[in-house]
């Protein structure tokens, strides 16, 4: 493990400083220097207890490091999400162990918990000696009462909720509510500190603290050893199948969009969005990644939470908070300064009230993927899935938000569009693959209109180049270009090598271009979205640009910008939402499940693409 010295901009550390881990439920940001930063309880989607990622001053933060701390690094243990942090202070090395415990042979793919509602901080001086400075310094108002030998955190924003901390060694409560101490350790010693929110009485002090460590890393081993991968990037590719799985809510199957909320777009700007949530969108893209190396299970449980909460509310939503509502409504939180000042920190997403119809494609791809891998369909199922298709049929030609969920007012976008043919599409597979009752030329004709709408209405014969949006019938209003078109192919419209689909891989790589291999999802300049200022470049679309060039042939090409994004992930193979392509440096929520499940599908298709090229030579 290399360490490299800790550079603060405005306080904070930069977003790649960081790693995650978590249990199936939660997760927490550990970064560099040795903090947890952010800490939502129980649940990805509940209040963060630590925000000191939003707000360095009181956000809240959990630090274990040695006092002066001038270097860090950090890696994995092999094949799990156990995160040990080596921190260089002025007498000393100190290695830190980070985790959040699993029951021993716990099944990260049953639908059941497998966490055991605990943070786990193990610090050991390696070398040397160290004033090692713990302290919990939480959010909110937090006050604190000493019970049976540990400390009882009563938390305003969950006064349900138990919370307990626990020390090796003595820890006092200072002036200004936080609980540490600074402990004077010498090589081969240790201190253990642990957060409780499972509500039991039991306590770390019964329990072996590395045999904690061992059952959890061999819980995340387990699962990772069903990936079925042998191409480009291995290792990145079962880091980006982990860092997904730490998104994924075990006991439901709802897949998170990201780890965190408010991470800026652009420093200084109000692009800060709160991702803590289910997008059927993202969730179908991670499950379809997750499927392609071998790892189906994700994509059966995600189906049955998401058709679960279709039925019961009679309709698809586009989002979904882990109890299968509603995200709350969209709240700017005045008390928080934001990353580097970039405010307004958000809770909630306005973006669950929009319209945006690819949410019915995204839907029966996933059950096609089901039914192709051998998962039954029963007529219940199967009632749920036509009246989706049905859903796709009536609504195509209504102006919606889009995949990007701009702020503006609705239009006819292309992707959208395409993605309802694709319901009609899947729909018609299914039916036909199970001898399902079906309006067969009624669907038949549907698909093929609302595709020759896509390919005859989107494609722009003046500027060579499908559009974001289709024209309306004097051939007007198609306007600019944009990244999710490069994702036609992929859904079946077109072939990868037809003429028209080579020239807009052309048209959207020179046009929306950031540089390096990085793309920008649209110009602001060109396709309004309704938000002031701007954004970095989108790792996902420059994913979507390999693909292309996979499906095209160009290996070669494809092989190299795949390395260069890789390249891109942080000293832990974590990727953010966007990159700013003249630093490099990450923007945006992280880690984000875009990214990752990008680099795994791009991989896994240039993996097949390559084998299946030796195999013709």
């Amino acid at each position: 493990m290399s360490t490299g010295p800790l550079t603060r901009v405005d306080g904070f550390l930069p977003i790649e400083d960081h790693g995650l881990i978590g249990d199936g439920a939660t997760c927490a940001l550990v970064a560099r220097d040795g903090s947890i930063p952010w800490l939502c309880l129980p649940e990805f989607d509940s209040p963060p207890l630590l925000a000191g990622l939003l707000d360095a001053e009181r956000g809240g933060v959990f630090t274990m490091a040695p006092r002066g701390v001038r270097a860090g690094g950090q890696r994995y243990l092999d094949e799990s999400n156990v995160l040990v942090t080596e921190l260089e202070g002025p007498d000393g090395v100190v290695e830190l162990t980070d985790c959040m415990t699993l029951r021993a042979g716990a099944d990260l793919g049953e639908l059941v918990p497998a966490g055991r509602g605990e943070l786990l901080r193990v610090a050991r001086v390696v070398s040397g000696s160290a004033e090692l400075e713990v302290r919990l310094a939480p959010r909110d108002d937090v006050r604190v009462t000493r019970e049976s030998g540990a400390w009882r955190l009563h938390w305003p924003a969950r006064p349900d909720l138990v919370l307990v901390l626990w020390c090796s060694h003595d820890l006092d409560v200072a002036p200004d509510g936080s609980i540490g101490a600074t402990v004077r350790l010498r090589a081969g010693e240790r201190l253990t500190a642990s957060l409780h929110w499972s509500g039991s009485t039991r306590l770390l002090d019964r329990t072996d603290p590395a045999r904690l460590v061992h059952q959890t890393a061999q819980v995340w081993r387990s699962w990772a050893g069903r990936l079925q991968y042998e191409g480009p990037q291995r290792g990145l590719v079962l880091r980006s199948a982990l860092a997904l799985k730490l998104l994924d809510h075990v006991p439901s199957g709802a897949i998170m969009a990201a780890a965190t909320s408010s991470l800026p777009e652009e420093i200084g700007g109000v692009r800060n969005w709160d991702y803590r949530y289910t997008w059927v969108r993202d969730a179908a893209f991670s499950t379809y990644a997750l499927r392609q190396v071998g790892m189906p299970g994700e994509s059966r449980a995600f189906l049955a939470w998401t058709l679960t909460n279709v039925e019961r509310d009679g309709q698809p939503h586009l989002m979904y908070a882990l109890d299968g509502g509603q995200p709350p409504s969209e709240t700017e939180d005045a008390a928080l300064s934001g990353y580097r000042g970039s405010g307004p920190v958000r809770w909630g997403n306005g973006a669950a009230g929009q319209t945006q119809h690819d949410v019915y494609g995204e839907l029966l791809d996933v059950a096609w993927g089901w039914v192709s891998s051998g998962g039954p369909v029963d007529a219940h199922l199967w009632r749920v899935l036509c009246d989706l298709t049905e859903g796709a049929i009536e609504n195509w030609t209504t102006p919606d938000h889009g995949i990007w969920e701009v702020r503006s007012s609705g239009r006819p976008f292309t992707y959208s569009v395409a993605m309802c043919e694709v319901a009609v599409d899947r729909a018609l597979r299914i039916a036909e693959a199970r001898g399902l009752p079906h309006p067969g030329a009624r669907w038949r004709a549907e698909r093929d209109r609302i595709r020759t709408a896509v390919l005859e209405r989107a494609w722009d014969p003046d500027r060579e180049t499908f559009t974001e949006q289709l024209a309306d019938d004097e051939g007007n209003g198609r306007g600019g270009l944009d990244a999710a078109l490069l994702t036609l192919p992929m859904r079946g419209l077109l072939a990868f090598d037809d003429p028209r689909m080579l020239a807009t891989t052309e048209a959207v790589h020179r046009h929306l271009d950031a540089g390096d291999g990085l793309l920008y999802r649209y110009l602001h300049e060109e396709s309004d979205d309704g938000l002031p200022g701007g954004e970095g470049a989108f790792v996902l679309c420059s994913f979507w640009l390999t693909d292309n060039l996979t499906g095209q042939g160009r290996l070669d090409e494809a092989h190299a910008l795949f390395d260069s994004l890789c390249g891109r992930a942080n000293h832990l193979g974590l990727l953010s939402e966007e990159i700013d392509p003249g630093t490099g440096a990450f923007l945006g929520n992280f880690p984000q499940a875009f990214s990752h499940l990008g680099l795994v599908a791009s991989g896994a298709k240039l993996a097949r693409a390559e084998a299946a090229a030796r195999s013709a030579r």
